[in-house]
């Protein structure tokens, strides 16, 4: 029976995760605001991730918002989430890092390696040109939205 499970999950799996608690990651939320849907970034240090071996682990991300602690627990392969991206890298002996929730941002000294140090230098170019590419079609489709702000501009 449990064999049956594992396999369940390995084929329902998409791929693995490269992330381990202590990373500080961006997770691109899909949030459906009426018929508007726009992503919202979350930036924050992973203090868990449960569930690591099934087809959709649980991962908490923490961070500290105007002198408040805000955590989100999201599914890592769930549709409503565009992409986590890597932003850093500490290490830590601990696969939980509840003890966070406790400490002052100060009081944590962890030592952080960016992320391009531990990607690779192609992997960085791609997304760089990616998120450039994205931002520049955003910008054009605003344009195109927006017919009133250009006929004002051609007023003055």
């Amino acid at each position: 029976m449990r064999s049956e499970v594992i396999e369940f999950n390995k084929s329902q799996r998409k791929e693995n995760i490269d992330f381990y608690a202590g990373d500080v990651v961006r997770v691109y939320r899909k949030i459906k605001e009426g018929e508007k849907e726009r992503v919202q970034i979350f930036e924050g240090m992973i203090i868990a991730i449960k569930g690591g071996q099934s087809s959709s682990p649980m991962i908490t991300v923490r961070k500290v918002s105007n002198g408040v602690g805000v955590e989100i627990v999201v599914p890592a392969f769930s549709p409503n989430i565009e992409k986590i991206e890597l932003v850093k890298r500490a290490k830590v002996r601990k696969s939980k890092l509840y003890y966070v929730r406790d400490k002052a941002a100060k009081a944590l000294r962890f030592k952080f390696t960016d992320a391009s140090e531990i990607l690779p230098k192609e992997v960085v170019k791609k997304k760089q040109e990616k998120t450039e590419k994205q931002v520049s079609q955003k910008s054009e489709e605003k344009k195109e939205d927006n017919p009133k702000s250009e006929e004002k501009k051609e007023k003055k």
